[in-house]
């Protein structure tokens, strides 16, 4: 179903381009945020073990779009347990990125990672600054380059065609527009 309203979509676009007058109008590619919401939950749960004293658990980011920072952010819960604490202790990661497109297996990805949050309420203070000294880290592993959509090399083929490939990558309310721009020559 995805496809079929990609290619319709594409083919749309391609023929309005077409028209006279309408000749900088450059086709767009869609994708919706709960097609985005359902790549990255295939990756999740994740753990991490810190230094041997406790594991962390970070579960599905819940995403959410950024339009006026052209950026998407990420809120997961995420567990603490181990020896160095009495009890498991559940706080939540936030973190907001930005996209690209990888053009060797046709993907977006999420890059230029930042920390917005890391919170744990019911731990030390002590640990709270340990486990900020690793969030970071933390939030680099669970989401850098992560894959938010992958085109299929069909739906590519009309657009490599007419010389396009993909371009900008716009953050908006219900998902991503993708522009389509002619590739260079060479």
């Amino acid at each position: 179903m995805h496809r079929r309203s990609f290619l319709n979509h594409l083919t749309a676009a391609c023929a309005l381009a077409s028209l006279p007058g309408l000749a900088q109008a450059q086709p767009r590619w869609t994708v919706p945020l709960d097609q985005l919401q359902e790549r990255v939950a295939q990756r999740f749960p994740l753990r991490y073990p810190v230094q041997g004293m406790l594991d962390l658990t970070v579960h599905t980011p819940q995403l959410a779009p950024l339009p006026a920072a052209n950026r998407l952010s990420a809120a997961m819960a995420v567990d603490a347990a181990g020896q160095a604490l009495r009890r498991a202790h559940s706080g939540q990661l936030v973190v907001e990125f930005a996209l690209r497109y990888e053009p060797s297996d046709r993907t977006v990805r999420a890059h230029q990672l930042r920390l917005a949050r890391l919170q744990f309420p019911t731990l030390q203070p002590a640990v709270v600054d340990l486990l900020n000294v690793y969030g970071p880290a933390l939030a680099q592993q669970s989401l850098m380059e992560v894959v938010l959509h992958q085109v299929k090399p069909q739906e590519l083929a009309l657009l490599d065609g007419l010389g396009l490939q993909p371009g900008a990558i716009t953050v908006t309310d219900s998902g991503l527009e993708v522009a389509f721009v002619h590739r260079p020559p060479g």
